[in-house]
């Protein structure tokens, strides 16, 4: 196999490296197994992590201190909705406890752009006033500018129709512009199973398909993944750099 066609050196300044992370197993998750008419349900509103869900994030917890990775994070992106920063939080945030003594923890956002896809399912919906009070260290000022926009009734979450795979799609393409804002090169998102596939979906487009394949297979719950993308925007301008 000829190797040296597929190396494409690229700056740094260029690059980061982002952390995908599916929430652990929630009540919904839980129902919706049995059955999935149960996802219709108003009592699984924002579904709360399940016990082996929260299990599964002291699990991610231990790996991510003991490896290493908690102090090169410099940002954790969550998902507005109690399961996905029950995750963020109990994965990336500050106990307070011994194992933090000494370790800078992550600022953590909760972004509107990375929740669940949206519509029909009470799991779905969010409640930003009473997880701001829940998890205080979060920086809810994005989500809350939503809230302003949108009203404290989730007014985007629509109980006739589902979010087609298109419209997620556009959003998921938005949120990776955004993070071309951001100055962090490490960053984790937390976020949900679907949503993070159509992440990989968009970033994959220029792997060979036996990549893609692997690269875009269905997360498991509090299953982290790593991938480096890169802003090929201006290339061509600095082409005399690659």
């Amino acid at each position: 196999m000829n190797t040296t066609a597929a190396q494409f050196p690229y700056p740094w300044q260029r690059c980061k490296i982002v952390h995908l992370v599916r929430h652990g197993q929630a009540m919904h998750n839980v129902e919706g197994d049995i059955n999935r008419e149960a996802l219709l349900s108003p009592h699984l509103f924002d579904a709360e992590l399940s016990p082996l869900g929260l299990h599964q994030v002291g699990k991610l917890r231990e790996d991510v201190h003991a490896s290493g990775l908690l102090k090169r994070i410099e940002l954790v992106i969550t998902s507005p909705l109690y399961r996905t920063m029950q995750t963020a939080f109990g994965v990336f945030g500050s106990t307070e406890s011994n194992e933090d003594a000494g370790v800078n923890c992550p600022k953590i956002m909760a972004v509107e752009l990375c929740r669940d896809r949206m519509g029909v399912r009470p799991c779905d919906m969010r409640r930003v006033s009473e997880c701001q009070a829940l998890f205080p260290s979060i920086d809810f000022s994005m989500a809350i500018l939503v809230v302003q926009m949108d009203g404290e009734e989730d007014n985007m979450w629509n109980p006739d129709f589902r979010e087609s795979e298109e419209e997620m799609a556009a959003r998921m393409g938005l949120l990776i512009n955004w993070l071309w804002t951001r100055p962090e090169q490490e960053i984790v998102i937390v976020s949900h199973g679907i949503m993070l596939q159509h992440i990989l979906y968009r970033l994959g487009n220029d792997c060979h398909q036996s990549v893609r394949t692997a690269l875009c297979k269905r997360f498991d719950n509090c299953e982290l993944r790593s991938v480096v993308i890169v802003d090929k925007s201006s290339m061509e301008a600095d082409s005399q750099l690659c």
